[in-house]
C-alpha cells in the first residue's frame, strides 16, 4: 500500500546525464584553476604526458567512443596535444561532452544500450566519469610536482559535487 509521503522514484537516466554534466563541469573548473606555467611544462622525470597532452587524451578518447558508438553523428575535431591552448582545450572538452551527452540520451531512449560498449549506458557513464577523474588526479599531481600546488580551495572545490552540478545546470 503506497503512502502519500513516499517520494517519486528517481529518474536514473536524468541522474546519469546530470552526473556526466557535473563531471565535465569539474574538468572545466580544474582547467580554469591551473596555472598557465604547467600547461606544457617539461615533466619532472621526462616521461609521460604533459597536462596539455592529458586534456587532449580526455577529449580524443571521447571521440573514439563517438566513432564506435555514434556513427553518422557530427563528431568534433581531434585536439592536438602539442598545439592546443588551454582555451581551445576547454572548448574542445565542452564540445565532446555535448556530443557524448547526446549519445547517452539516445542510448537511454533506445533501451539503455551503447553500441560497442557492454553492458549498458550506466556502465558507459561510469566509465567516462572514472576516466575523467583518473586524469584529473594526474593533472593535480603533475601540477604539484612542477611546483604549482593547487590551492586547497580548488582541491576541495572539485569535490563540491552539488555546487559544480548547479554550475553545470545539471538536471534536478
Amino acid at each position: 500500500m503506497a503512502t502519500a509521503n513516499r517520494a517519486a522514484p528517481i529518474d536514473l537516466g536524468e541522474s546519469l546525464l546530470s552526473a556526466l554534466a557535473t563531471s565535465e563541469r569539474i574538468n572545466q573548473y580544474l582547467l580554469e584553476s591551473l596555472p598557465a606555467a604547467v600547461w606544457r611544462a617539461e615533466l619532472p622525470d621526462g616521461e609521460g604526458r604533459t597536462i596539455a597532452a592529458i586534456v587532449a587524451h580526455l577529449h580524443n578518447v571521447r571521440l573514439m567512443w563517438l566513432k564506435a558508438a555514434a556513427k553518422g553523428t557530427r563528431i568534433p575535431p581531434q585536439l592536438d596535444r602539442l598545439k592546443a591552448t588551454p582555451d581551445q582545450a576547454r572548448k574542445a572538452l565542452a564540445a565532446s561532452h555535448a556530443a557524448v551527452a547526446k549519445l547517452v540520451e539516445a542510448s537511454l531512449a533506445a533501451g539503455g544500450k551503447v553500441k560497442n560498449f557492454p553492458p549498458d549506458v550506466a556502465a558507459f557513464v561510469v566509465y567516462l566519469i572514472s576516466h575523467d577523474a583518473h586524469h584529473r588526479g594526474q593533472m593535480c599531481m603533475l601540477a604539484r610536482q612542477l611546483g604549482h600546488r593547487l590551492p586547497n580551495a580548488v582541491m576541495f572545490g572539485m569535490w563540491e559535487w552539488n555546487k559544480r552540478s548547479q554550475e553545470a545546470g545539471a538536471r534536478d
